[in-house]
């Protein structure tokens, strides 16, 4: 069992936050083991069709046979949404020394797979060239598996998130931790999980808890080692939905929602645009066109971006999820 001990200092610290790079590496275990989650195994068949020997070798040895993770490749978010690549350059200036002690606490009592050999030696730069291999087959494995589908897996995760706050606001932290999972428990001032391979019991001292929700995680997932701060990577809610086909939405409903020119412009703006570009090919003004791009963008339909001197707008993926089989714009 492993135990968080948590003041009311640590309670007022608790946060929750979206991890891209967890839900990354927490994905392999579904991959090594399908039996983890049936709603997951169509996605599971589509990845490892992409994915070649000498890749799933070692994205699989990763994973321990006791299905934990070292911890050097999770670490600690540390705002609320961090980008993926900005996870992943934490993990690429891990030291070697740290990378060869996380590899080898994960796959104790276990000798490490040949693929993850390096870290076995005294060689410094062996394990960083191997730290180096494990981010790049990573950063791969991120943009094929994870990448497509991560506005979808990030509305579920939210909407979790939703969920849990109004839980903790109420009834505490005896309800936010209540039904999370069987393996839980709120007890005198700690949090318990329990049916861990690890036995140890962290005073969080101020630092709180972050609070890390998962599509992939089966179970609630702390760090393997007493020396991190407190995290809890648990199961979200939700999931079923994640991989229910998109409903196609109707051209004439999404026009009577937005208005026609608007319903258009949405549709258009797949790819960045700037404002005269967009008026071009719809065939109006650009003062025309500003006006229902800041609608648009108050809406979170759109993103913005400045390229020099020009600015360029996309539709974001709320607005990809309205337009999603709307079909293409007329020219």
């Amino acid at each position: 069992m492993i135990s968080f001990v948590l003041d009311v200092e640590d309670l007022a610290n608790t946060r929750f936050a979206v991890s891209p790079l967890h839900e990354t590496l927490l994905s392999l275990r579904v991959l090594q083991d399908p039996g983890l989650s049936a709603l997951h195994l169509p996605w599971r068949r589509s990845v490892l069709g992409g994915l070649g020997p000498p890749d799933t070798g070692l994205l699989m040895s990763l994973v321990a046979r006791r299905r934990t993770l070292p911890d050097f490749l999770t670490p600690r978010p540390t705002g609320f949404a961090p980008a993926f690549e900005e996870q992943l350059g934490v993990v690429r200036r891990s030291s070697p020394a740290q990378v060869r002690h996380d590899l080898l606490l994960a796959h104790a009592p276990d000798p490490l797979p040949e693929a993850l050999h390096a870290a076995t030696t005294a060689d410094d730069s062996a394990v960083a060239a191997l730290r180096d291999a494990i981010c790049a087959l990573l950063r791969r494995y991120w943009e094929a598996a994870i990448e497509p589908m991560w506005p979808r897996i990030r509305l579920v995760l939210e909407a979790d998130m939703t969920y849990r706050a109004r839980q903790l606001a109420r009834g505490g932290a005896r309800l936010l931790f209540a039904d999370m999972h069987p393996d839980l428990r709120w007890q005198s001032g700690a949090l318990h999980i329990d049916k861990m391979i690890s036995r140890h019991r962290v005073m969080a001292s101020g630092q709180g808890l972050l609070l890390v929700p998962s599509v992939f995680a089966h179970k609630p997932a702390p760090p393997v080692g007493p020396e991190v701060p407190p995290r809890l990577v648990y199961p979200s809610r939700g999931v079923a939905t994640l991989w229910e086909p998109a409903q196609a939405a109707d051209v004439t409903v999404l026009a009577s929602l937005l208005g026609a020119p608007r319903a258009r412009l949405l549709r258009l703006v797949e790819e960045p645009l700037p404002t005269v570009e967009i008026a071009r090919r719809l065939g109006v003004t650009p003062s025309a066109v500003s006006q229902h791009l800041r609608v648009l963008y108050a809406a979170g339909l759109v993103s913005r971006a400045r390229d020099g001197r020009r600015v360029l707008y996309r539709r974001s993926a709320l607005g990809d999820q309205l337009t999603a089989g709307a079909g293409p714009t007329a020219p």
